[in-house]
């Protein structure tokens, strides 16, 4: 590393230290969460959040949050848009049973290659996307609605930086594209505060992408710090309610999502793209990642 690219990254550090849009209002800081990303930024992981009050739309904290980073499986909440815009008003619609074909087969994350059944409804394959990222789900739903009506409905919500690039792959080839998704903190933020408020689409739309996000069991990262059942966390606990997304693929974390409390409700995104050579590089990013989440915890409660 050049002398410049220390400075650089020290300088980053700094920033990151003395908190990028940071508010010094009491119980606003999220200092413990940017003292943690700034640990990180200094490591060499590359590092992209924001938070916004749900209510209020104020900036609580952002750190990059115009930079585009792959997300693995969050660009699903793109297709579970489109699924969910393409059942509004037509109940029926929901009970389209799809088949799995060879073609769809993947490994990873999901349930349904476990299973026997063949054939699930429309409308199922996107509660196991919500609740367990299902991967051939994914993919079958993919190819029912395709990938272009799915860009399209992306480009319609405004988003630019953010996209479903392909199908859930095992391996990805030089022809294929590099990500399964990418997205910025910024728009990712954006998504579920208007996903939260009803307004994607319309509110039937919104609140049933939502009824299957707040299915997700994967509490492993910021949603780690909230002491929320994995399995079992549709209604409040505790006066917490959570909706939230992840992704995870080799050297990438992210999630987003929207915590309600008592006190207040926020939109969150944070992204980390780093070297998975050793655990403790990952477990590294893991705790950073609950630090935000108790930032988060404190400023709702």
């Amino acid at each position: 590393m050049t002398s410049s690219q220390g400075s650089e990254r020290r300088a980053r550090h700094s920033d990151l230290r003395r908190g990028k849009h940071r508010t010094e209002e009491p119980g606003e800081n999220f200092a413990r969460g940017f003292d943690a990303l700034g640990e990180l930024a200094l490591a060499g992981v590359q590092v992209s959040a924001r938070a916004t009050d749900l209510a209020t739309g104020k900036v609580l904290f952002s750190v990059d949050d115009h930079v585009v980073m792959p997300t693995a499986s969050i660009g699903k909440v793109l297709l579970l848009v489109e699924v969910a815009s393409r059942l509004a008003g037509d109940s029926s619609e929901s009970f389209t049973v799809l088949d799995r074909a060879p073609r769809d087969a993947v490994g990873d994350s999901g349930i349904w290659q476990h299973m026997q059944s063949p054939s699930l409804p429309l409308a199922d394959l996107a509660a196991l996307i919500g609740a367990t990222s299902d991967n051939l789900a994914t993919n079958v739903l993919i190819r029912h609605v395709g990938l272009e009506a799915v860009r399209s409905r992306t480009e319609a919500l405004g988003l630019t930086r953010t996209a479903l690039l392909d199908l859930v792959r095992d391996h990805r080839g030089p022809d294929d594209a590099p990500q399964l998704s990418i997205g910025s903190a910024k728009e990712l933020t954006w998504l579920f505060a208007s996903l939260a408020r009803g307004e994607i689409v319309s509110p039937e739309v919104s609140q049933r992408v939502v009824g299957w996000l707040s299915l997700n069991a994967d509490l492993s990262m910021v949603a780690s710090a909230f002491g929320l059942d994995p399995l079992a966390h549709r209604t409040p606990d505790h006066n917490v309610l959570l909706m939230n997304k992840t992704g995870t693929d080799g050297g990438v974390r992210s999630e987003v999502g929207v915590l309600r409390g008592p006190r207040a409700s926020v939109s969150y995104a944070v992204s980390m793209y780093y070297a998975d050579t050793m655990i403790s590089s990952r477990l590294a990013v893991l705790d950073g990642m609950r630090q935000v989440g108790l930032d988060l915890l404190e400023y709702v409660h």
